[in-house]
């Protein structure tokens, strides 16, 4: 056979593989879409501008939040939130901010008994996870959560701009249940702290 031959039964190879290679295309395009929408619906990350909730998250961390059940809080948990028309801008300039879940609706929260503990409806609230030495509140308060709404703080209560800092803006400092966007579960960055956070969550 002639080489010319040999080259024109070649040919016919590469056009077999484009159907290949269209699938492949296809299905590459397919599961980043899937994840695209994955990371819209289901989990969304976020960047944390300052150390208000120390020691749990710090300054840069980048943070994997759950939206699966956005709208929806417990006490304890720490969440992110859209807090537009209620807590102002965050440090960045962002509308989002991050916090921990104190009172939930209908609830009384006051700060402070007389061991300098936080209550709920009377009862001392247990915060494991502030670090040795951070008091619950400088700042005194006793306020009733509206039906729908949730108080939150940073856990760094000395260096947190927080509901205690906005109960004479609107909504008195309380946030939307329908504002947040979901709960904290990982931290993704950097790779030394990354991992899951605790969940101290409860009704």
């Amino acid at each position: 056979m002639s080489p010319a031959a040999e080259s024109l039964g070649a040919d016919p190879a590469p056009q077999r593989r484009r159907p290949l290679v269209g699938v492949v295309a296809a299905v590459v395009v397919l599961l980043l879409l899937g994840a695209l929408v994955v990371r819209h619906e289901l989990v969304q990350t976020f960047w944390v501008p300052s150390g208000s909730m120390r020691p749990v998250l710090e300054e840069g961390d980048v943070l994997a939040v759950d939206r699966t059940e956005r709208g929806a809080a417990r006490r304890g948990e720490i969440v992110v939130f859209d807090g537009r028309g209620y807590f102002g801008p965050s440090s960045d300039g962002s509308r989002y901010w991050v916090k921990r879940v104190i009172g939930l609706p209908g609830e009384r929260v006051t700060c402070c008994d007389g061991a300098g503990r936080i209550t709920i409806d009377g009862s001392p609230l247990d915060e494991p996870y502030l670090a040795p030495g951070v008091a619950p509140s400088s700042v005194a308060f006793d306020v009733e959560v509206p039906a729908g709404s949730v108080f939150l703080l940073g856990d760094d209560r000395e260096h947190s701009s927080d509901s205690r800092d906005h109960l004479g803006s609107p909504g008195g400092g309380m946030i939307p249940e329908d504002r947040i966007v979901g709960e904290v579960r990982r931290i993704l960055w950097p790779l030394p702290r990354s991992g899951e956070v605790p969940s101290v969550g409860s009704r």
